[in-house]
């Protein structure tokens, strides 16, 4: 314990290392996907709006926090259809059986969104700010592939006061010389491809590399960004008319690191679902939603940790909520509107 407070400013202070995530971790990304995935934007016919807050490993001081705001929508009048993980309201159930039996690709499209993602960990923050856009391609007859970028910044902050040593009254020497913020470039990639119940994408964050560090004392200041891979696909089949399964799974690369994640999500009458998680290794997770009114929907999730931290830490929570503008499943009379 002598040398902690030293140990632990070299690990911030080297860039949290060329292995570690440097990314938040989200639970319900199964529910809004567009966090990760930049060839979402513009998927939907409505305005989709998230706001979203997660504590993670409660009951360690200090633990990760992470504030987002997400909103996409897509360019044109043309109708577009719901895809496996659309949230409708109101009007004519645009996921049910019926439906997707005479579902048809939507037409070629555009999307633009933007996404802020606020991070805190110790004394290491970061905000992410994006700008995106898709091009959706309409393959055939029921089947839609999308190719996305997301293009913006990152602001990475460290507080060096908030660190405390043994000794307070020596300087460590990794803080000498700590550099307050830094601002990087930042710049993402995907593709989504989807239909009436399948979906599957690839998507980078971080592709350009920098190098990160908040010290110019060259012990300490080899850090650097690594790209973040994710692979993600799941598959939407009915139980019977008002109840569906959504299995799904995604892999997650950080430099050497592997991890998956699968997922289930049942849905009933398109209204209330529940939804469960495991991460190999890390934790598993329960999850809920509804949709409440014409335009709201509120998700929550908690982690049950499973690794070594469980002995320190009492889970981690993640709340969701999803606005949809301009909904037009709320308006449809039986009769559809066709491009």
């Amino acid at each position: 314990m002598r040398k902690l407070g030293h140990i632990i400013a070299a690990i911030l202070l080297a860039g949290l290392g060329a292995h570690g995530q440097q990314r938040p971790q989200y639970t319900q990304y199964i529910f809004n996907n567009y966090l990760l995935n930049p060839a979402l934007s513009g998927i939907e016919n409505y305005t989709d709006i998230k706001v979203g807050y997660r504590r993670q490993w409660t009951g360690i001081e200090n633990a990760p926090q992470t504030s987002f705001v997400a909103a996409h929508w897509k360019l044109g009048d043309d109708y577009l259809w719901g895809n496996p993980l659309s949230l409708p309201d109101k009007g004519d159930d645009p996921m049910s059986r019926n439906y997707m039996q005479n579902y048809t690709a939507s037409p070629a499209h555009h999307g633009v969104g933007l996404i802020a993602v606020y991070d805190k960990a110790a004394a290491i923050s970061r905000l992410d700010f994006n700008l995106t856009y898709a091009y959706h391609l309409q393959l055939q007859h029921a089947l839609n592939l999308s190719v996305g970028v997301s293009a913006g910044f990152s602001r990475i902050g460290f507080d060096a006061n908030s660190l405390q040593f043994e000794d307070q009254t020596r300087e460590d020497p990794a803080i000498r010389n700590t550099v307050i913020s830094q601002f990087k470039p930042d710049l993402g990639l995907g593709v989504w491809l989807y239909g009436a119940r399948f979906f599957a994408g690839v998507s980078v964050q971080s592709v350009l590399p920098q190098k990160l560090s908040f010290t110019k004392n060259t012990d300490y200041n080899s850090g650097k960004e690594v790209p973040h891979l994710f692979v993600t696909s799941g598959y939407r089949f009915f139980v019977d008319e008002e109840i569906s399964l959504t299995p799904s799974l995604m892999f997650k690369q950080v430099a050497a690191t592997l991890s998956a994640d699968l997922n289930i999500k049942a849905s009933f009458k398109d209204q209330f679902w529940l939804g469960g998680s495991y991460r190999k290794g890390d934790s598993f997770s329960a999850m809920m939603g509804g949709n409440f009114g014409k335009m709201l929907n509120l998700t929550y999730a908690y982690d049950f940790t499973t690794s070594g931290l469980n002995k320190v830490s009492n889970g981690s929570h993640e709340i969701v909520l999803g606005i949809q503008l301009n909904n037009v499943y709320q308006v449809w009379s039986g009769q559809r509107r066709m491009w």
